[in-house]
Order: C-alpha cells, then structure tokens, then sequence
C-alpha cells in the first residue's frame, strides 16, 4: 500500500488559440488585493516601564503554587478577608507560610491588619479588577486598552 493519494487539478479549459487537449497545469490563484490580519491587536499601546514593572511583580509572586493558593484562599473567603489561622493548611510550615504573605503583600496583592495575636488578609482594592483588565486588554487599568 501506498502513502501517496491522487489528487485530481482542476484543468485550465482549451480556447480556440490553443490545441484542443486540455492543459494539466491548475489554475493560478486569485491575486490578493490588500493583507488583511487575522485578527485586531490585543492592545492600543505598550506598557510603559512603570506598569510593566509592577505588574511583572505580580504575576512572579502568584508564579509560585503556594502563593497562589494562599491569594486563591483569601480572594475567596467569605466578608472579603481571612484570618491567617483560616487559611494556612497549605502544606507548608507556618513560617513558610508567613514568608509566602509577606511576599504577597510586598507585591501590593494583598493588605494585612494584625488583630491581637492574628493577621487577617484581605486582597488589595482594585488588584482582582486589574489583573483581569491586563489579561483582557493588555492594560493594567480597567476599562483601559493598552
């Protein structure tokens, strides 16, 4: 058996200037009047250094699977904050985890407020609505293309 298959060419019919045996060369394609792109771009303009920097810092800090549980635990917690106690069984140690949120909030994806001897954790205001903006529009600004 072959790995070849035949494929049938459309044939260029014959005119009264040419021999009355059809040709076997196919017919060239139609010539294209403009290029047109496949699709719009995704973005009006590039990051400036500022936003790129900052928005780089997050997405690295979630880059890490613990931290981006820890950020998926505090963004989900019901009345918009948690309690270190409450979402800490990551399987990592406490200081680890310590570590992990503090990286977080460096970054500015979240806001700490200690209340005797725990630390509740909220996402920052705006972080949730920035990051889905960057990721729909290029633009670190909601409602803002690139």
């Amino acid at each position: 058996m072959s790995n070849t298959e035949r494929v049938d060419l459309p044939l260029i019919e014959a005119d009264a200037a040419t021999p009355a045996a059809a040709s076997p060369v196919p017919a060239p394609a139609p010539a294209l009047s403009a290029t047109v792109p496949c699709c719009p771009p995704l973005t009006s303009e590039p990051l400036s250094e500022e936003d790129a920097v900052r928005t780089a810092a997050m997405f690295k800090a979630l880059g890490d699977p613990v931290r981006l549980r820890l950020f998926s635990r505090v963004a989900s917690h019901p009345g918009g904050e948690a309690c270190v106690c409450d979402i800490s069984d990551v399987g990592v140690s406490q200081p680890t985890v310590s570590h992990h949120l503090k990286k977080l909030r460096d970054v500015g994806l979240l806001t700490s407020e200690r209340r005797g001897t725990w630390v509740y954790y909220r996402v920052s205001p705006g972080v949730l609505a920035a990051m889905a903006a960057m990721l729909t529009t290029g633009s670190p600004e909601p409602g803002r293309a690139g």
